[in-house]
C-alpha cells in the first residue's frame, strides 16, 4: 500500500507470508552404513512479516522518516531422531530527522529492537531481548578535497547492559586519486542461535557459563584511481573482537573465548573496459585468528588467499560471451576426521548468449572444472560427531559440474 499527499509526505506498507519445506538425509530405501538405519534431516518454515515506512517534511526544512517492521518465523526441525520446534519474533522501529545547513548534513533519531526466541522442546534456551537506542550522524564537506563523517549510537540492552558505539571516517580526493579512512566500534549480543547450532540443533548444546556480549573495533583504509579505461582500488582492513563467542565442536559447548579474535586483510580490485570488452580481476588476503584452549589458530573455513578473474564480450544487438575463473586457497577445518586443512581448488564458469530478434538463447556452465569435495574425502563421517551430525562441514562445491540453458523472450 502506498500513499503520497503531494506535499512531501508519503506512507508505504507491506506484508507477506512464506512457507518452505526442506528435506534431506539418506535417500529413500537407503541407510547409514554405521547404523543400518535411515537418517532424516528436515526443516519446515512458516514466516509472517509486516513493515511500514512514512516520510514527511517539518517546516519545509527537515525530513522526518519513520520505519517499523515485525516478523515471526515458526520452525519444525528434525535432526534424525531429534525434533525441535521453535518460534522467532523480531520487531524494529525507528524515527529519525534529517537536516542540512550549508555544507553540513545531520541525522538524529530513536530506535527500538526486540528479539524473542521461544523453543518448545529446548526451553532452557529461550530469551527475549529489548534494545532501545539513540543515534546521530554528522557529515561535513570541508572543501572539494575533504569530507568528514562522524556517528555514534547508544544502545541499552535488556540483558547485556549499555553500549556506546562511535565511528568516524574521512574521504580525501586528490585529482584522479580517492582515499578513505574509517574507524569504529560496535557490539553483538550473543544467543544460542549460531551457524553451528542451526546445522546441528540445540538438544546436545551446553552453555557452561553466562555469555558476555562481544565488543569489537574495526578500521579500514582504501585508495582508488581511474585512468582512462582502467580503474583499480586497494583496501586494507583489520578488526579485533573481545570476548568472541565460539562453539567447540569437539564438546559442543558454547562459550566466550578468553582472548580476542583478530582479523587483518588486504583486497585489490582492477577493472578494464574498452569497447565491447571488459575484464575484472580481484585478489583477497585474510588472516583471521582466534585462541582456543591457549592455542592460537586460524578461524575455520576462512582461506588466506582468494583470486578471481571475469572477462566479458558484449554487443547490444548480437549477444555476449563471458568466462570466470576463481581460485580458493587452503583453509583450516575443525572436527573433521579426514583432515585439518583443505586443498586449494579452481572453479571455471562460462556463459554464452545469442540474440535472435526478441529471442535470447543462452547456455551457462558452472564449475566446469568439476570440483567436488568428495574427490578428496567422503562427506559422511565414520562415526557420529558430538553435536549429532553425520556429515563434515562443506569447504568445497558439493554438486560438481552444472550446465543449463534456456530461452528469454522480450515483449
Amino acid at each position: 500500500m502506498f500513499w503520497d499527499n503531494g506535499r512531501g509526505g508519503s506512507f508505504f506498507a507491506t506484508s507477506g507470508f512464506t512457507f518452505e519445506n526442506r528435506e534431506g538425509g539418506t535417500v529413500t530405501d537407503r541407510t547409514l552404513a554405521a547404523t543400518q538405519r535411515p537418517y532424516i534431516e528436515s526443516l519446515e518454515t512458516h514466516r509472517y512479516d509486516v513493515g511500514a515506512i512514512a516520510q514527511f517534511l517539518v517546516r519545509d526544512r527537515y525530513v522526518v522518516t519513520a520505519r517499523a517492521a515485525a516478523a515471526r518465523q515458526a520452525h519444525d526441525h528434525q535432526f534424525g531422531e531429534v525434533i525441535e520446534r521453535d518460534r522467532h519474533d523480531t520487531a524494529f522501529g525507528e524515527i529519525a530527522m534529517r537536516g542540512t545547513r550549508g555544507r553540513q548534513t545531520w541525522v538524529g533519531g530513536l530506535a527500538f529492537e526486540r528479539d524473542a526466541y521461544r523453543p518448545t522442546d529446548v526451553p532452557a534456551f529461550a530469551h527475549a531481548f529489548n534494545v532501545p537506542g539513540i543515534f546521530g550522524q554528522h557529515d561535513v564537506d570541508l572543501g572539494r578535497a575533504l569530507s568528514l563523517s562522524s556517528s555514534a549510537r547508544l544502545d541499552v540492552h535488556s540483558e547485556y547492559g549499555t553500549f556506546f558505539s562511535p565511528r568516524v571516517s574521512a574521504l580525501l580526493r586528490l585529482g584522479t586519486w580517492t582515499g578513505r579512512l574509517s574507524v569504529g566500534t560496535g557490539f553483538f549480543a550473543p544467543t544460542p542461535i549460531t551457524e553451528e547450532t542451526e546445522a546441528a540443533g540445540l538438544t546436545r548444546l551446553t552453555i557452561d557459563r553466562p555469555l558476555k556480549a562481544e565488543r569489537g573495533v574495526s578500521t579500514s583504509f582504501d585508495v582508488s584511481r581511474s585512468i582512462g579505461p582502467l580503474s583499480y582500488s586497494a583496501t586494507v582492513f583489520a578488526s579485533r573482537v573481545s570476548d568472541p563467542v565460539s562453539v567447540d565442536l569437539e564438546s559442543y559447548v558454547l562459550r566466550n573465548l578468553t582472548k580476542p579474535a583478530t582479523n587483518i586483510g588486504f583486497e585489490q580490485l582492477a577493472t578494464l573496459r574498452r569497447g565491447p570488452l571488459s575484464a575484472t580481476a580481484t585478489y583477497t588476503y585474510v588472516r583471521a585468528r582466534e585462541t582456543i584452549d591457549a592455542v592460537d589458530q586460524d578461524v575455520p573455513l576462512t582461506p588466506h588467499h582468494s583470486v578471481g578473474a571475469v572477462g566479458m564480450w558484449e554487443a547490444e544487438d548480437a549477444g555476449r560471451i563471458g568466462i570466470e575463473w576463481y581460485c580458493t586457497g587452503r583453509q583450516s577445518v575443525e572436527a573433521n576426521p579426514y583432515r585439518s586443512a583443505t586443498e586449494p581448488y579452481v572453479i571455471v564458469g562460462l556463459l554464452a548468449e545469442k540474440l535472435f530478434g526478441r529471442l535470447r538463447v543462452f547456455v551457462n556452465g558452472e564449475n566446469l572444472t568439476g570440483v567436488r569435495q568428495t574427490k578428496w574425502d567422503p562427506l559422511l563421517r565414520p562415526t557420529r560427531a558430538f553435536d549429532g551430525r553425520w556429515t563434515v562441514d562443506a569447504w568445497a562445491p558439493l554438486e560438481g559440474r552444472t550446465i543449463n540453458g534456456g530461452l528469454r523472450i522480450r515483449f
